[in-house]
C-alpha cells in the first residue's frame, strides 16, 4: 500500500492497524454484504484501482461468486484483452475449529477450475508475504486462500524474506523437504502435517519429499512430475473433498502425473483428503473428517510397500 496508492482494502474484519496508517479512503470496513462489496471492488478494478477484498470466511464468498467468476474471471477474455481486473479476494479457507459445515469448506478446487482466475494458498509466513505481494501486483483476479488456524503460528524467516523487495512467483511450488522414496504434495495447513508425517516416516527408513504447492492455479506441473520421476511414488494431501479435488487433478488430469509420468510410478497413487461429508460440528467427528498426520503416514507406507504389479494382481 505504501508503494502503490491504487491499492485499497475493503471487506469484513479489515486487518488491525491499517485504518490508522492509511485512512478511511483506503481501508473500508463494509457491512456483511458480500455480493455488494465484491461488486464494488470488481468495478473499481475495471477502472484501474487494485482492491483487496476480504471475506470473513471463504464460505461467504458463495454470496459473491457471480462477481468473482462472471464479472472478474471472465472479463479479460470477453473483452479480447482490453479489460484487466487486478483484484485480490482473500480470507480464511477450509476448516477452523468447531465452526460447523457452513464455515469449514475448502474452495481450492472450486476456484482452481475456473479459467481467468489465479488461486494461491500459502502455508508459511514466507508464503503469505511473498504470494500476497505477487497477487496484488498481478493484473488478473487472484483468489488468496488462507487458513485461520495458521494465523497464530510462527515460522522462521530469512533476511531475504524480510527485505521490502521480496516477492514470490505465482505458479511455482516449493520443495520443503527433499527425499528419494515418496513424493507428498500438499498446500496450506496440510503442508505442516506432511512435514510431520515425513519425520515419522524417516524413523521407519522412508525418505519422503514434501512439496508445498503454494499455487493451485496455475499448478507447478514440472516440479511435481520431476519429483515423481525421482521417487516413483506419489501421495497427494488436501483438506477438501476427495471428488474432483486438487489431488485428483494432480493424479490424473492436466497436472498429468498419469499422462506424463505413469511409466515412472512403482505403486498406485495415494490420495489423502477430507471426508466426503459436510464438516461435522462435534470435535471428535471433526477430527475424523479432516486429514491427520497418521493418515499421511499410512498412505505413504502403502505407496512404499506395494508395487503396481502387486496392486494389479490384487
Amino acid at each position: 500500500m505504501s508503494a502503490d496508492p491504487k491499492v485499497f482494502l475493503m471487506g469484513e474484519e479489515i486487518t488491525k492497524g491499517l485504518l490508522e496508517k492509511y485512512g478511511p479512503e483506503r481501508v473500508l470496513d463494509t457491512p456483511i454484504t458480500e455480493a455488494g462489496f465484491t461488486g464494488i471492488g470488481v468495478g473499481a478494478a475495471y477502472y484501474g484501482l487494485k482492491p483487496v477484498v476480504e471475506f470473513m470466511t471463504f464460505n461467504f464468498s458463495m454470496q459473491a461468486i457471480d462477481h468473482i467468476i462472471n464479472s472478474a474471471a471472465k472479463s479479460n477474455y470477453m473483452s479480447a484483452g482490453q479489460i484487466n481486473v487486478p483484484i485480490v479476494f482473500r480470507g480464511p479457507n477450509g476448516a477452523a475449529a468447531g465452526v460447523g459445515a457452513q464455515h469449514s469448506q475448502c474452495y481450492a478446487s472450486w476456484y482452481g477450475s475456473v479459467p481467468g482466475l489465479k488461486v494461491l494458498s500459502p502455508y508459511s509466513s514466507e508464503d503469505a508475504r511473498g504470494l500476497l505481494k505477487a497477487a496484488i501486483r498481478d493484473p488478473d483476479p487472484v483468489v488468496f486462500l488462507e487458513n485461520e488456524l495458521l494465523y497464530g503460528e510462527s515460522f522462521p524467516v530469512s533476511d531475504e524474506v524480510l527485505d521490502s523487495s521480496f516477492c514470490l512467483p505465482i505458479g511455482k511450488a516449493k520443495i520443503e523437504r527433499a527425499g528419494k522414496d515418496v513424493t507428498i504434495t500438499a498446500f496450506s495447513k496440510m503442508v505442516g502435517h506432511a512435514l510431520k508425517a515425513a519425520e515419522l516416516l524417516e524413523k521407519d527408513g522412508i525418505d519422503a519429499e514434501v512439496i508445498n504447492l503454494r499455487s493451485i492455479r496455475p499448478l507447478d506441473r514440472s516440479t511435481i512430475n520431476a519429483s515423481v520421476r525421482k521417487t516413483n511414488r506419489l501421495v497427494t494431501v488436501e483438506e477438501g473433498f476427495p471428488q474432483h479435488g486438487v489431488g485428483a487433478e494432480i493424479c490424473s488430469s492436466s497436472a498429468s502425473v498419469v499422462e506424463e509420468s505413469f511409466g515412472y510410478l512403482d505403486a498406485p497413487v495415494e490420495r489423502v483428503a477430507g471426508a466426503d461429508v459436510p464438516m461435522p460440528y462435534a470435535a471428535n467427528l471433526e477430527r475424523m473428517a479432516v486429514p491427520q498426520i497418521e493418515d499421511i503416514v499410512r498412505a505413504a507406507k502403502r505407496a512404499c510397500y506395494r508395487s503396481v504389479a502387486l496392486a494389479a494382481a490384487a
